[in-house]
């Protein structure tokens, strides 16, 4: 029997993977591995062994993947500590004698000009060097991400940003987990998936999406840059917070946020979902 575990599975990604492995594997195989085991009492009930596991630990990572075959690794969320935290991970399955291991990195990763994409850059390096059979699953941004939070846009009749016609291919988490889940099942390894929805939009395109389903129209009005940053602080975000968001939108501009490769819906086996059905479920809560 094979035995697969999901670190960060307290998460909403992780949920979502835990549920996509339990239509493939036996509860009884399944290891939910998280800070606080508590958060997972209902997968416990359902014969999921549930271990905890700090990646700032690396003693409870030791434990927590004793007799482990097969890992998903989900990336923290601690920007700044991530290279290191990874590392332990790594380590840990090193040492435990993990077969395979599966690392969420972000789109494009080696030559990504995005904020957040050196920690993951430098983790696919550890993986490199470690000696473990890995595949590396690369994300692209989730599409909860633009469709949470839209009921002021909708009131004000404006959503703001820096893309210009840039194109965005992102996935459901729900399409991302399904990937991530097949990945941990049936990979031999050896591979860097680059995961994207099979649909690209722009920001014009989200806006009349979410004019459909609000029966009210929304603009998509473009900004510099600087102006976006001061946009979001304005609305409350911390400046530097606004700083990276910003720079992500503008690079978005110059194509650092598309894929067109369609490798999502080849490893889950199913198409992913389309941004307008994703702004709906969000509009409906």
């Amino acid at each position: 029997m094979t035995s697969y575990a999901v670190t960060g599975a307290s998460g909403q990604l992780g949920k979502l993977v835990l549920d996509e492995l339990l239509q493939k594997a036996a509860a009884a195989d399944v290891v939910a591995l998280a800070r606080d085991p508590a958060k997972l009492s209902d997968y416990a009930a359902k014969g999921v062994t549930v271990r905890e596991a700090d990646y700032d630990d690396p003693d409870s990572l030791a434990a927590a993947l004793e007799g482990v075959d097969r890992v998903l690794l989900i990336s923290g969320n601690a920007v700044g500590q991530r290279e290191r935290q990874h590392g332990n991970v790594i380590d840990a399955a090193r040492e435990a004698g993990v077969r395979y291991l599966a690392y969420t990195s972000i789109l494009n990763a080696r030559n990504s000009r995005l904020g957040l994409a050196p920690e993951h850059k430098a983790t696919e390096e550890l993986l490199e060097k470690s000696g473990l059979n890995y595949d590396v699953l690369r994300m692209p941004w989730y599409s909860e991400n633009y469709a949470g939070g839209l009921l002021a846009a909708i009131e004000q009749g404006v959503i703001y940003g820096a893309a210009g016609d840039g194109r965005f291919s992102t996935a459901s988490r729900a399409d991302l987990a399904a990937g991530c889940a097949a990945a941990l099942v049936s990979s031999a390894g050896g591979n860097v998936f680059e995961l994207a929805g099979d649909e690209s939009w722009t920001m014009t395109d989200f806006a009349a999406e979410v004019s459909k389903a609000a029966g009210k129209e929304v603009r998509y009005l473009n900004q510099s840059e600087a102006e976006y940053a001061k946009t979001l602080e304005g609305a409350g975000l911390p400046p530097p917070v606004a700083t990276l968001l910003a720079s992500t939108s503008y690079l978005a501009s110059e194509g650092e946020l598309e894929n067109n490769d369609r490798q999502l819906s080849k490893l889950s086996g199913r198409p992913t979902t389309p941004i307008g059905r994703t702004i709906r479920a969000a509009l409906k809560g």
